[in-house]
């Protein structure tokens, strides 16, 4: 069973308790999907210089950010972890020659559980958090993704998790989406449905207002773009499959590669 990989927008993490268009399209999607022997995430809120894997028997949902509804802080994520799937990925980036570590007791970040809790509402599938390291190059971060590509015959979904535009510090107050936002997202479709790996990969030097999509502080929500065309692999065609804006620039937007 071969799953396409997926970038996904988490947004704001009131994504959780929304319903809204892109809420009702994760739901669907989650429906739709053939149904994974386990989830692997890469998160943009895990950035480390290490490669770091969960290790968990199950996970606890941490609840990272403040100033949101009381709501919020009561919602959990209780899905299992897989042992032996942790384990498969550890080979698979030693045999890449990428050193690694497993990680236990940190629990999922909302990167991951906010997407999960609407793709998978019963938290019964087993999940796998990664690490991503913005300080990589592109191709490094699509290399890593890649040398897990044989999990998808496997029956494993990949998930990069993150944001294509997200400058928290240039957000707006409703109305319709910033045309540098739509502008940038634009170029970034246009070189992933033509393959364009080499200008992707240059993507800060060539894209129209890269440094406002993809500011100096904010790149860990970018990359995870990278790791999920890695694990695609095989000729990656992409698809965007849902595109909308928040906030006027903060850009939710979905893209399967298979």
């Amino acid at each position: 069973m071969n799953i396409p990989a997926f970038f996904i927008a988490h947004g704001s993490p009131l994504l959780a308790i929304e319903d809204n268009d892109y809420t009702v399209f994760l739901e669907q999607l989650g429906r739709e999907l053939p149904r994974p022997r386990g989830i692997a995430v890469f998160s943009a809120h895990w950035d480390s210089p290490e490669q770091l894997v969960t290790l968990d028997e199950r996970h606890e949902a941490l609840h990272d950010f403040y100033g949101f509804p009381e709501e919020m802080y009561r919602l959990t994520y209780p899905a299992p972890g897989d042992a032996g799937l942790s384990r498969r990925i550890g080979e698979l980036f030693a045999a890449g020659n990428l050193s690694y570590k497993p990680v236990r007791g940190r629990g999922i970040d909302h990167g991951v559980w906010v997407i999960l809790r609407r793709l998978f509402p019963d938290a019964d599938i087993p999940v796998v958090a990664l690490s991503v390291d913005s300080l990589r190059s592109p191709a490094e971060q699509y290399a890593i993704g890649r040398m897990l590509s044989p999990l998808r015959d496997e029956g494993i979904l990949f998930i990069g998790s993150g944001g294509l535009v997200h400058n928290l510090r240039m957000l707006e107050d409703g109305g319709d989406p910033a045309e540098w936002a739509v502008d940038f997202d634009s170029w970034i479709a246009e070189k992933l449905e033509a393959g364009d790996l080499e200008a992707l990969f240059a993507y800060d030097k060539q894209a129209p207002h890269a440094r406002d999509a993809v500011p100096s502080y904010g790149k860990e929500h970018f990359i995870p773009l990278f790791y999920a065309m890695g694990a695609a692999a095989k000729g990656m065609k992409a698809e965007r499959m849902f595109q909308a804006y928040q906030y006027g620039t903060l850009s939710l937007n979905c893209w399967k590669f298979e």
